[in-house]
């Protein structure tokens, strides 16, 4: 992942702090501070602990699509709640990036709505121009690389990961490294993916990363709706959305997801004993890494327990619970540099050859297009 950029020493250590209770960054209050739900920072709001204060009387956080085994979401809800004693619900846990934007439309003023979301980056830009999003910069916005932001803070990247192949060796002979792997024939009703990539980002950074291997680009995405509608009718692309259940059934024995997910997945089966022998591959040939972008609710029903909630998402207590995930921290390399890295989890980290390019917003609207127009026919039968 690319290096963000370092702000200054005196930045580093308000980082550094944040790893306890938050409350010394950001306290250097306006002289008239804005009510939580039109602060653009905790210094705009009257410091972090003005923020905190707020939050805590509050008492609630609405979030949607968080399942507890997703990117170290189960830890890092419960150290959010045993931090700061906001209870957090989960509406629909496995819902989709789509199923968030929608939530937020359907219940903008009713006061069941979302307080924050956490989609594929094809989504947030959408919800950005649709004026669902509230401008906020975190304490460490300056070490966001641009690429990763909305220069009008109304999304961020929080974490990101490879497309990978996950396998069952138990239920297949021989696993596939590639994507030119899948097309052998002894892979038939074998091959899924997390979701429908209409919906789904983790689904349509699959479908991007096929496009790669096969002769596509980030302006091309077709060619790797071309290779899924191939494998289905070959047969071993299967319309059923892989989950670690239907990994555990021997419905979806060879998965594309993103490598955090097949890593951590593969850690949970052997702690409950399951029968199940689950493998990682980053396939050369369809590299393709992404990040997932946080963002607040304009009409957030909790405003000040939404921007302290992404406080938390990007402060080093909380990227370093996405690495215990193996998921990548979006400020992973400014936080080895001062030192707030856990260096332990960074080096289980798979190792990948190169540096990541990433689709420009323009790229990723367009191949989003592409999808929603093809890919229902192509898979179709």
């Amino acid at each position: 992942m690319p290096a963000p950029r370092l702000r200054t020493a005196a930045v580093a250590a308000c980082l550094a702090l944040a790893a306890g209770p938050l409350g010394a960054c950001g306290d250097r209050p306006p002289e008239t501070p804005s009510a939580p739900a039109v602060a653009t920072s905790a210094a705009d709001a009257g410091g972090m602990a003005a923020l905190t204060a707020a939050a805590r009387k509050e008492g609630a956080l609405n979030t949607i699509a968080l399942p507890r085994d997703w990117a170290n979401y189960g830890a890092l809800i419960d150290g959010f709640e045993k931090k700061y004693g906001i209870e957090v619900s989960v509406e629909n846990p496995e819902g989709s990036s789509k199923d968030e934007i929608d939530a937020l439309k359907a219940h903008r003023r009713d006061g069941t709505a979302p307080d924050v979301v956490d989609v594929g980056g094809t989504f947030a830009p959408g919800a950005a121009r649709q004026g669902l999003l509230a401008p906020y910069e975190v304490a460490p916005w300056d070490d966001i690389p641009d690429e990763q932001k909305d220069p009008r803070a109304r999304w961020y990247n929080n974490y990101g990961g490879y497309v990978s192949i996950g396998c069952d060796a138990k239920r297949v002979k021989t696993c596939p490294a590639t994507f030119a792997d899948l097309r052998r024939p002894e892979y038939e009703g074998q091959v899924a993916l997390n979701g429908n990539p209409t919906m789904s980002g983790s689904a349509f950074a699959g479908v991007y990363a096929a496009a790669l291997a096969n002769g596509g680009s980030f302006d091309d995405i077709q060619p790797g709706i071309d290779f899924f509608a191939e494998l289905s009718r070959s047969g071993n692309f299967i319309p059923v959305e892989s989950t670690p259940a239907t990994i555990e059934s021997g419905r979806t024995p060879i998965s594309i997801d993103w490598d955090f997910l097949n890593l951590a997945y593969a850690d949970e089966f052997r702690r409950k004993g399951a029968d199940v022998d689950w493998r990682t591959s980053i396939p050369f040939d369809g590299s393709f890494a992404q990040y997932y972008a946080q963002g607040i609710n304009r009409d957030a029903p909790h405003p000040a327990a939404a921007r302290l909630w992404q406080e938390y998402l990007f402060s080093p207590e909380g990227q370093n619970l996405r690495l215990g995930a193996y998921a990548r921290p979006v400020l992973m390399e400014s936080m080895a540099r001062n030192g707030t890295l856990d260096r332990t989890l960074a080096e289980k980290l798979p190792t990948v050859e190169g540096t990541p390019a990433f689709p420009t917003e323009q790229q990723q609207a367009k191949a989003g297009r592409t999808v929603d127009r093809n890919w229902a026919e192509a898979v179709s039968g």
